[in-house]
C-alpha cells in the first residue's frame, strides 16, 4: 500500500513566517507594555515595602522608633517616611524621604520636627534653653541643669543610626527576591506562558500585529 502526502510548501512557508512574526511581535508588544506593569509592580512593591518595615519596627523598635510618631512605633499612621517610585522601559527605581514630626515627647514641650532624618543620619542637636534660664534634663537616672547649650553628637544612638536605611537594603536584596515576587503573584505573572501559546494560532494567521496585541495586553493582565 502506498500512502501519499502532499505538503503544501507554501502555506506551510508562510504559517512558519508568520509564527516567526507573532513571536517577534509578542516580544515588541511586551516591551509596549512594559512602564504600565513597571507601574503597577511599583505600586505592589512600595506597600510591601512599607509593610516590611512597619514589621521590622515591632519587632525591633528600639533601631526604628525614629521614624514613627513618638509612642506609636510600626503603626503605618505614625509613619514619618513616604517611598516613592519611578517607573520606565529600563526597569523601576525607588527612593525615600523623611516627614516631620508633629507629636510631642514627654517631657517637652515642641516637637522634635526632623527627628526621622536627624536620628537616622546621625546629626549632631545643640539644645539651648529658650523659656528658661536653665535646661534641665534626666541622665543616667539623675537631673541634671545647666545654663549653657547642650550638644548630643549622637541622637538614637547606635541602633538608630542607619537603621532605616539598612532596613530598606534588607528588602530589597533578601526578602524582595526570596518571598515578595513569589508571594505577590508578580513572579507567577512573568513565568505563565499561557498567553503566548493562547494566540499562537490566531499568530499563525496574522503574524506580528497578533503577537504585539498579545504581548501588551499580557503585561497589562497581571493576576491580582
Amino acid at each position: 500500500m502506498v500512502v501519499a502526502v502532499t505538503i503544501d510548501s507554501d502555506k506551510f512557508a508562510k504559517d512558519m513566517n508568520n509564527i516567526v512574526q507573532y513571536s517577534l511581535g509578542f516580544i515588541d508588544g511586551a516591551n509596549r507594555g512594559k512602564v504600565a506593569l513597571m507601574q503597577d509592580i511599583g505600586k505592589l512593591v512600595v506597600e510591601g515595602l512599607k509593610d516590611f518595615v512597619d514589621i521590622s519596627a515591632r519587632l525591633n523598635p528600639m533601631s526604628l522608633h525614629h521614624v514613627y510618631e513618638w509612642y506609636n512605633t510600626g503603626s503605618p499612621e505614625a509613619r514619618l517616611f513616604d517611598i516613592e517610585y519611578v517607573a520606565s522601559n529600563r526597569g523601576l527605581s525607588f527612593n525615600s524621604s523623611f516627614r516631620q514630626s508633629v507629636t510631642i515627647k514627654k517631657g517637652s514641650k515642641v516637637p522634635f520636627y526632623n527627628k526621622a532624618e536627624i536620628m537616622e543620619n546621625g546629626i549632631p542637636v545643640t539644645i539651648r534653653p529658650i523659656a528658661a534660664s536653665v535646661l534641665r534634663f534626666e541622665e543616667s537616672g539623675e537631673t541634671v541643669y545647666t545654663k549653657g547649650p547642650v550638644t548630643i553628637k549622637d541622637p538614637g544612638g547606635d541602633y538608630v543610626q542607619g537603621a532605616y536605611e539598612r532596613v530598606f537594603d534588607q528588602f530589597f536584596q533578601q526578602y524582595f527576591s526570596q518571598s515578595f515576587l513569589r508571594a505577590s503573584g508578580i513572579l507567577d505573572h512573568l513565568e505563565d506562558p499561557t498567553p503566548f501559546k493562547k494566540n499562537l494560532n490566531k499568530g499563525k494567521n496574522s503574524g506580528r500585529s497578533a503577537g504585539i496585541s498579545a504581548g501588551y495586553n499580557w503585561m497589562l493582565r497581571r493576576k491580582r
